[in-house]
């Protein structure tokens, strides 16, 4: 008995902590939007300089919720730079929060891919999230965009734009994975339990596209 009274004692004070980190949150978000972006920029510098892995996601995760709430180039900025942490939890949640403004204000996030592709180191995590992210937004865009980690000297993220633009399925863009034929770059694909790894070349992967994008095509001509 005295078990069960501490157990729904402390799921009270779970409750209760809930609600107050709820009321919080609001509280920030309705706050000023440069003050506020300020300290989430803050924030995020912070937590890269945080010894306490847990701490330093934890942080990250509640900044990436408040930066969905606001609009602007230094959100989504923002977001990416949370998504280019080195936390996995806090990726999530920056991926998560990117991928639905995609579906909202999509033009908005393109322009801040667009400003990743040029600001954000080679080696950078975000860089070959990004793709994923936008892969699905049913935008006449996106193609386009995806188009654009094809040309850049990251090639994780050059294999992520292939991959996506596989996944779209539409043989219109097998153009933009042909220049990529015989590139010699090599990147790390995990197998599909995410477990063993194997190393292919750029070109091996554009031309494996290619092939996967030709069914498509012949659909597409009746030749299926």
């Amino acid at each position: 008995m005295q078990n069960r009274q501490a157990i729904e004692t402390t799921l009270n004070k779970l409750f209760d902590a809930e609600r107050t980190a709820r009321r919080l949150h609001d509280d920030l978000a309705a706050m000023p939007g440069d003050v506020l972006l300020d300290v989430l920029n803050d924030a995020i510098a912070a937590a890269g300089r945080e010894s306490d892995d847990d701490e330093a996601a934890l942080r990250l995760v509640r900044v990436a919720s408040l930066l969905g709430e606001h609009e602007g180039p230094r959100a989504i900025d923002a977001l990416i730079d949370v998504l280019a942490s080195e936390h996995p939890e806090a990726r999530q949640a920056a991926g998560e929060e990117i991928e639905s403004l995609a579906y909202e204000r999509f033009k908005e996030v393109a322009q801040g891919i667009e400003r990743a592709l040029k600001r954000l180191p080679v080696g950078s995590s975000a860089l070959p999230e990004l793709p994923y992210l936008i892969a699905e937004v049913p935008e006449p865009g996106v193609p386009k965009l995806i188009g654009q980690f094809l040309s850049h000297k990251d090639p994780d993220a050059v294999a992520a734009g292939i991959e996506t633009l596989v996944e779209i399925g539409d043989p219109t863009n097998a153009s933009l994975i042909e220049p990529l034929v015989g590139d010699k770059r090599t990147v790390e694909l995990a197998d599909d339990g995410g477990e063993a790894t194997s190393e292919v070349t750029i070109g091996e992967l554009a031309e494996e596209a290619l092939g996967l994008l030709a069914p498509y095509e012949e659909e597409e001509d009746g030749v299926a």
